[in-house]
Formats: structure tokens, sequence, C-alpha cells
């Protein structure tokens, strides 16, 4: 793993004792200026190397800048050692020849300048284009609140180059049972998602909530190399690797994953030829149509699919209230599933009807796997202390198969090449909670999962209320608080109401 060279370079100004004899040797080759890279020279070496070029009559300088002419490096990658360079803001990166210590060693040899063999940008770096140096902060970014339910998140997301890498880093630290590190990568994502423009220097971000010095030393790091070195280094991990994989499959846990990865297991074909697994009925499912559930769902099949849905549920009960929920009700494009709330508006009357709806689906030739969980509801245990990740309402898990001809738009289904099936496989959730309990549930199985654990602990922590899915109970009053719609939650809260598209944090 590679340390940002900013740090050895930047900060480490001292003037080498030798340096004073400069002005006592004569410069012979006055079209020359050195500069040596101390990261891996170490600064003993530097300084010897330093004191023995100027001997030799080379002009050596002690700071980077753009009188430099020559940069000498060892051992240090291309990547790294132009990416560092490029974070300079030198005026014409492309006219510093970067060079090998071998050049150095034949020149100090030879005693004058040799042929350079330069170290060339990798691929994909123009040379010709510097960074500018200027940072100004994002604008309105002075009272950021530090809980997700008093920001507003759209889908437009200006720093995705750190979000994206935030997001692995809590996916890696979600696989090692890391609680803290994954829950500070992700309140970090979610704030930087909420800025109003990008971020292009540490300076802009100070100030900002949830944004610890691991966090700022990644950004640090993003913005000197462009990448994030951590996240290359996990990604090329198999452990991580196969708990990727085989999380990727519907019905597949991060502890059945490790328990897979333990037993030597790195790949989906050697568990499915594997005679001592044996997979349950949700995850033999999930490999059965793996190649169409684990590709993204497209709005125009979720709007499809809320078509089937609809008119399946209305068809049973023609007074029952469906919305849909999850991404796509925040105005996300794509998401790994599609999610439906249904109710019927008299208490009661729900129970039974997601049995209806499995029925009939499976009557219309399109239910693929089904897999049905009754109510385990009881409100004389409210209000529960714990908040549960799965709420205790009656729901079903499925697979609907998904034709062509459903789905509007040019692009149709989202297939693999060559595929000339005229149908797909999709994932579809529907719970059905009491009418008294829907606001809760909607707002549960709408905002991002971010947004309802500040909602959560902003209940908790500043208004000493408990708030889940089934409820929100007041325990300075000692009583559950009626609301029929998610205003009458956020009103009960003290907080502004934020629209379903702005809870994408």
């Amino acid at each position: 793993m590679f340390f940002p060279l900013c740090h050895s370079l930047v900060k480490k100004r001292k003037r080498p004792v030798e340096a004073v004899a400069q002005g006592q040797v004569e410069v012979k080759f006055k079209e020359v200026t050195l500069y040596l890279v101390e990261r891996k020279m170490g600064s003993s070496r530097r300084n010897f190397l330093t004191s023995l070029a100027r001997s030799k009559g080379f002009r050596v300088e002690d700071v980077l800048s753009d009188d430099v002419t020559h940069v000498v490096a060892e051992d240090n990658q291309a990547e790294v050692l132009w990416a560092w360079l490029m974070g300079h803001g030198l005026r014409d990166v492309s006219r510093v020849a970067v060079l090998d210590i071998s050049w150095f060693t034949d020149s100090m040899r030879e005693g004058r300048p040799v042929r350079e063999e330069l170290v060339p940008p990798p691929v994909g770096v123009d040379a010709s284009v510097t960074p500018n140096p200027n940072c100004s902060p994002p604008t309105a970014v002075a009272n950021v609140s530090q809980y997700a339910c008093q920001r507003r998140t759209t889908t437009e997301n200006h720093n995705k180059i750190f979000t994206d890498v935030m997001e692995e880093l809590a996916e890696s630290s979600e696989f090692n049972e890391s609680k803290g590190p994954c829950l500070a990568f992700r309140q970090a994502a979610s704030v930087l998602k909420s800025l109003p423009s990008a971020v292009h220097c540490l300076e802009a971000i100070q100030g900002l909530p949830c944004l610890g010095e691991h966090t700022k030393a990644v950004m640090e790091e993003i913005l000197t190399f462009g990448r994030s070195f951590k996240v290359e280094e996990i990604r090329c991990d198999e452990r991580y690797q196969a708990l990727k994989l085989f999380t990727s499959v519907f019905g597949v846990g991060p502890k059945t994953a490790e328990k897979w990865y333990r037993r030597g297991l790195r790949s989906l074909q050697e568990i499915l030829t594997e005679p001592n697994i044996q997979l349950n009925r949700m995850q033999r499912a999930g490999f059965l149509y793996y190649s169409d559930i684990s590709k993204a769902v497209s709005k125009a099949e979720a709007k499809a699919l809320g078509c089937i849905i609809e008119e399946t549920v209305h068809w049973i009960a023609p007074d029952a209230i469906l919305a849909l929920t999850g991404g796509f009700r925040r105005g996300k494009e794509y998401g790994h599933d599609v999610d439906f709330l249904l109710t019927m508006p008299e208490m009661g009357k729900e129970e039974g009807l997601l049995l209806h709806v499995i029925d009939r689906l499976k009557d219309q030739g399109i239910l693929l796997y089904c897999e049905y969980q009754g109510s385990t509801f009881d409100v004389s245990k409210l209000p529960s202390c714990r908040f549960e990740d799965m709420d205790c309402f009656q729901k079903c898990f499925l697979i609907l198969r998904l034709e062509q001809g459903q789905v509007e738009g040019e692009r149709g289904l989202q297939r693999d090449p060559g595929d000339s099936r005229g149908w797909r496989a999709v994932r579809v959730d529907l719970v059905a909670p009491p009418v008294d309990c829907y606001a809760f549930a909607l707002l549960g199985w709408t905002g991002s999962r971010q947004f309802g654990r500040d909602l959560r602990t902003f209940a908790q922590k500043e208004r000493q209320m408990l708030l889940d899915n089934h409820a929100l109970y007041d325990k300075t009053k000692k009583l559950c608080l009626l609301a029929t719609t998610e205003e009458e939650i956020f009103a009960h809260l003290g907080l502004e109401y934020v629209e379903p598209w702005q809870r994408n944090a």
C-alpha cells in the first residue's frame, strides 16, 4: 500500500545541512534544475544525493516549484508519482522530465546530464492539463445537520467520487462485523451526498458533521491521486470478493457467505456442485434466476410491475390502498427490486389480502417464486425499544415474470445481449400493514437506510420518542401518537417535512 506522497514532500521541507554549499559550487548545467523525491529514497539518502549533485555542478531545489525541470524518484510507481505531481498545481507539468534514479546515478558517474529515459504518464493521464489549485467550499453548507432527516438529498450526487468509496469501505466493514467504521463511512457518504456542489479540497469540508479523521484521510488520498488505494486493496482481497459475490444471491446473507468462504468455496459454481451444501428454497430460487435478478430494475420496469400489482390488488379489493415505495418512490432510475405497500381502509380487512394476491398472480402464470411471512405484529408489545431491520407486518418476497410487451420505452426489459427471451424475472416485495400503521410503514419503507437510521436517532435523542415502522411512542407522555400521513409524523417530531425524492442520503 502506498501512502500519500504529499505528506512526505509537502510537510517535510527542512533545509538540508548540505544546502549551504550550493552557493560555493559553480552551477555548470543552468538548463537543468533537479528535485529529488524523498519517498522511498529517505531523507538521509536524499540529503546525500543532493550534496553529491551540487558538488558535480547541478542545481537542486529543496521544494518542488515551476523552476524544476527534472524530477527524480526511486522505486515509485509511475501512476502514483504522476498523480502526486499533477496535484501540485504546476503551471505546465508537461515540461517537467520525470526520471528514474538510474538517470541520476548515470549522470553523477559521467559528471553531466546523460540521455533522458523518461517515466511516461500512465494511460489516461493528460500531463498538459494542470489541476486548478484554487479551492472554494460548496455553497450553503454552514448549517448542515448531523441528521439526514434534517437534510435534503436528491438523486443528483455531486461527490460520487467520494461516496462510492465510502460505501465500499462501509460494506467491507460490515463483512468484518465492524459496526463502528461501517456506520461512520455511511454517515460520511450521507453528508457528502447532500452537498450542493463538488468538494475540491479538504478546507471546503471544515465544520461539516460526521466527517472524522479517517474519512478525511480517505478524501485527501482521492483528492491527491484521484483514487483510494485502500479501496483498491479491498477489491483485490479474496475474502471480500467472495463475500460480495455470495451475498449478491437472493437469500444469502453475510453469515452464510462467510460460512461458505471458510469452507474454501470461491465461486457460485463451486457452491452449486458442493454436495454437502443444502440450499433453502429462497437460495435455490436465487441461483435459478441469478442472471435476471442480479441485474438492475429500471424505472420503466418498476412502472410496469406497478400496473400488474395494482390491477391484481384492485381485482381482489377495489378499495385497497397501494403505494410504490423504496428507491423508486425517491425518484431513482434503477433499483435492485420493487417494493409495494398495501392495506385496506378498514382495520383488520388487510388480513389474508396478500394470500389472495399470491393466488391471483399464480393464476396469471407470472409467479415464479413466493416466500410468504404472516404477521407477528402485536400492538400490546408497543413500544419496542429495539429496532429490527424487518418489521412484523405480513409480507411476501416474490419473483415475477415480466414480459417485454408490458414495459414501455425504447429500451424495454433489462437483458443481456443475445438474450432472445421475451421476458425476465424481477424481484418484488409486498408488505401489508394495518391501516393505522400505514403512515409509519410508508415512511420506513421509503427513506434510504441512513435517512431512516437518523430519523429514529433524532426521535430518541432530540424528542425522547421511539420511532419504527409500527408506531411513534412519546416517552414523556407515555403514549403512541396517531398519524395518518408522513407529514403528521414529521409534525409530531417537530421536523420540517422532507419529500420522498429528498431522502436519498
